[in-house]
């Protein structure tokens, strides 16, 4: 019988839960050679995802693998709060102690693609947003489109720090991986897409793609870009 490898979702768990207990940004892998960001990294992603999404003090907000909570309470203090999705229970259960403020933030454990095709309750949303994690979905483009078709009151979504396939050799400077690792969702990156694949993608489950850049100061400015997504 062949050796049964460890899910990615069980790696994810695991590194999580042998990290510090307030070191959430170690938790979530938001590092640099193995070291957290700092607060002005976290303070470029905030402004660019509030602008992105054009967070609104009266919007309900959907934060899909929202991880430990600690970037979605940033959006959750600038609207009337909302929900964040992750299918790790470790991680789910840090940002319940220590990141909900109220009955109007929540924190629920499921996996993003099913939570988005199954959920009830779903006109109450007007924004989402993914950031870090969308390029590790198998099924992303299902996510879309059942975003789009489910959630009726979502005006934007907003996907942050995806790779792009266009800069891949800014990152890989010593050898290139194979293309069919580039479009692997269970590699340390996920899968690699330009922003032409992206907004083609994001056509056909029926929205609009923008896109923007984060700043040279940003950590993953070189190779990396967040999508905008508006109803078409």
């Amino acid at each position: 019988m062949a050796e049964q490898l460890p899910t990615p979702a069980y790696l994810y768990n695991e590194h999580a839960r042998n990290v510090a207990p307030d070191d959430y940004w170690g938790q979530v892998k938001r590092t640099v050679n193995g070291k957290p960001v700092g607060q002005d990294q976290i303070d470029m992603i905030v402004a660019a995802m509030l602008t992105a999404l054009d967070l609104a003090g009266d919007d309900e907000l959907l934060d899909l693998c929202c991880g430990n909570g600690a970037l979605t309470t940033y959006f959750f203090q600038r609207c009337r709060g909302g929900l964040g999705v992750d299918y790790s229970g470790f991680l789910i259960e840090v940002a319940r102690r220590n990141f909900v403020r109220g009955a109007h933030e929540q924190y629920v454990m499921a996996d993003a693609v099913r939570f988005v095709g199954e959920a009830a309750d779903t006109a109450r949303f007007t924004k989402a947003l993914c950031y870090g994690a969308f390029q590790y979905l198998g099924q992303g483009e299902a996510l879309l489109r059942d975003l789009r078709m489910r959630f009726p009151n979502v005006a934007r979504f907003a996907i942050g720090n995806l790779p792009d396939r266009a800069l891949a050799e800014r990152f890989f400077v010593n050898a290139m991986p194979e293309p069919a690792v580039l479009a692997r969702a269970d590699t340390p990156l996920g899968i690699w897409r330009t922003r032409e694949e992206f907004a083609a993608m994001a056509a056909r489950a029926g929205w609009s793609a923008t896109f923007q850049m984060m700043p040279a100061a940003f950590y993953a400015s070189h190779y990396r870009y967040d999508a905008i997504l508006s109803r078409a």
